[in-house]
């Protein structure tokens, strides 16, 4: 049936036109390109006689919190046969990371043919494995900023709509596609789309059997010739650490407790450390790695930083906020005990060498949540602590060039500073965002309505390429927020560990909840998403892909 429909509408060229005509235009995520974007996938739906014929199916979702003005694109396509109320959620994102990576031939980031054609001159000087793949003759890449990350992949989906729409008679069930904006940065459109995805569920009584997104695949090793469909999704916390050492000249080093040395020791005891990778099905996280680490002093002189700040990606399959909670406090304590006791062992041997009195250092390890913070500071004075909270998002709330970590990063020190104990100490918390990880083990019958629609998919696509069906898609993304984590206390201790969530950081998880579907990754092959070499490979991409999408829809609707 597949081949029949990919034949009669040349779906591999219409997709390869389609992600040459998305790339063109380029939509750094929170630049106008993002609204420019959007519009372009709105406008290339409404040439379709379906959405002439039904235009309330194709919606241009306004999203009055967003600061930029972005919008999301919602098409809902209706199976004519029988009378179906099953339906699939499609998704896929529109926005980019930027292009400053690409030196010289910035001009060049979102004109693939123009940019493949120079890729291939300068071949020589590229990285080896890219060199190969220019060279290969098995495989046809193009070059670009997005067009592997992900445009290629709205693509699949607006080229078959396009089919799907122009058969309807013979296609039962319904299909929602919903391209959204700021994925790259703080899902801004996902989180106004989960609502909207519950009132068409609503206003329809349908019910949404699972979340296709077609977000991009990739060699899991060097070497790897396997492609990949993913069940379930990867999940990511951001621990951080607000660090109050205590100042000293340099010329008293002794005298204070460096701020930045503990920090030092937190990344040394979590970054890359494989006792933090997470584990669920037999399948592991990466570990945790840095996404900042500063300290918070503002101007040079010779005193030393008093407070530090750094964060990390914690990626999840199984623990919950609570648990990585505790882990990152375990961590902390360890890291402030090791620094004290180090500096005194150094000290030690300062004195022997200067020939002074030894006496041990006043430092005591003191570690403590951001909600047990805040709980001591309410304690001492409430009418104080709301005052100068209520004073405090007076001023940054509104804020709109104030990034969301730096909001919840603030509120940490505004408490702190409200806080009668004026001590060294380590404040964990969380910094947006969130995404739950969502595990599709076959636990109830939708669950299993997906892993056999997958499996099925695998087994029927006629390829030479080696298909593997996987659990956790392995790349943070939208469908995290799918679902929503059932353990009221793991959201209760997110909630009370991220400064500014419900006010500044506003996740739609009642929605989330509500929704609760099951979700799967179908993506384009192609290699270096977010890097100037961006490539997506055209003859998996443009034949397979939509092949494995479109097989497990009809699987999942059947």
């Amino acid at each position: 049936m597949y081949q029949e429909l990919a034949k009669k509408y040349d779906l591999e060229k219409r997709i390869e036109e389609i992600t040459i005509e998305l790339t063109s235009v380029l939509s750094v995520s929170e630049t106008k390109g993002e609204i420019e974007v959007s519009k372009k996938v709105f406008d290339i739906l409404s040439e379709l006689d379906y959405y002439k014929e039904n235009p309330n199916d194709l919606i241009l979702q306004d999203i009055p919190t967003d600061r930029h003005g972005r919008n999301n694109v919602i098409a809902v396509l209706r199976g004519k046969k029988g009378n179906s109320k099953k339906a699939v959620s499609l998704l896929g994102h529109t926005d980019t990371v930027g292009i400053s990576d690409y030196g010289s031939m910035i001009d060049l980031a979102n004109k693939p043919y123009e940019l493949t054609e120079k890729m291939t001159e300068i071949k020589n000087t590229l990285p080896k494995e890219v060199e190969m793949d220019i060279d290969r003759e098995d495989e046809r890449y193009l070059f670009g900023r997005g067009i592997f990350d992900m445009k290629s992949g709205d693509a699949v989906i607006i080229a078959l709509m396009e089919a799907i729409s122009k058969d309807l008679e013979n296609f039962e069930g319904n299909l929602i596609y919903t391209a959204v904006c700021d994925e790259e940065v703080n899902s801004t459109g996902m989180f106004a789309a989960v609502p909207m995805l519950n009132k068409i569920r609503e206003e329809n009584d349908w019910d949404i059997l699972g979340m296709i997104d077609t977000d991009y695949m990739t060699n899991e090793y060097l070497g790897d010739e396997k492609k990949y469909v993913y069940v379930g999704a990867v999940g990511k916390l951001m621990p951080s650490f607000y660090v109050v050492g205590r100042e000293t000249h340099v010329g008293e080093s002794f005298n204070g407790l460096d701020p930045n040395q503990i920090s030092a020791e937190l990344t040394r005891r979590i970054n890359l450390n494989t006792e933090y990778c997470d584990e669920a099905l037999g399948q592991y996280t990466l570990p945790p790695i840095t996404l900042k680490q500063r300290d918070l002093k503002p101007e040079y002189t010779v005193q030393i930083a008093k407070t530090a700040h750094l964060f990390f990606n914690y990626a999840t399959h199984s623990s919950t906020p609570d648990q990585v909670m505790e882990k990152m406090v375990a961590a902390a304590h360890d890291a402030m005990n090791e620094t004290i006791d180090n500096l005194n062992v150094q000290y030690e041997k300062f004195c022997k060498l200067s020939n002074i009195e030894h006496t041990r250092l006043p430092w005591e390890t003191k570690v403590v949540t951001f909600d047990e913070l805040y709980k001591s500071v309410k304690s001492e004075n409430p009418d104080l602590l709301e005052k100068e909270l209520e004073e405090f998002r007076a001023k940054y709330l509104n804020n709109k060039e104030l990034d969301e970590r730096d909001y919840a990063l603030l509120m940490v020190e505004k408490v702190h500073s409200l806080w009668s104990y004026r001590d060294p100490v380590v404040v964990v918390f969380f910094s947006p965002p969130y995404y739950p990880h969502i595990v599709v083990e076959g636990k109830n019958d939708r669950e299993k309505n997906v892993l056999n629609a997958v499996r099925k998919a695998v087994k029927e696509t006629d390829t030479d390429y080696e298909l593997v069906y996987k659990n956790f898609f392995p790349y943070i993304a939208d469908i995290s927020f799918a679902a929503a984590p059932d353990d009221p206390k793991a959201v209760q201790a997110l909630k009370t560990n991220m400064p500014g969530f419900g006010s500044k950081y506003i996740m739609p998880l009642d929605d989330m909840a509500e929704l609760n579907i099951p979700v799967l990754d179908i993506g384009p092959f192609g290699k270096d998403a977010h890097k100037y070499t961006e490539r997506v490979e055209g003859n998996y991409s443009f034949n397979v892909t939509p092949e494995l999408v479109y097989r497990t829809v009809r699987n999942l609707l059947d």
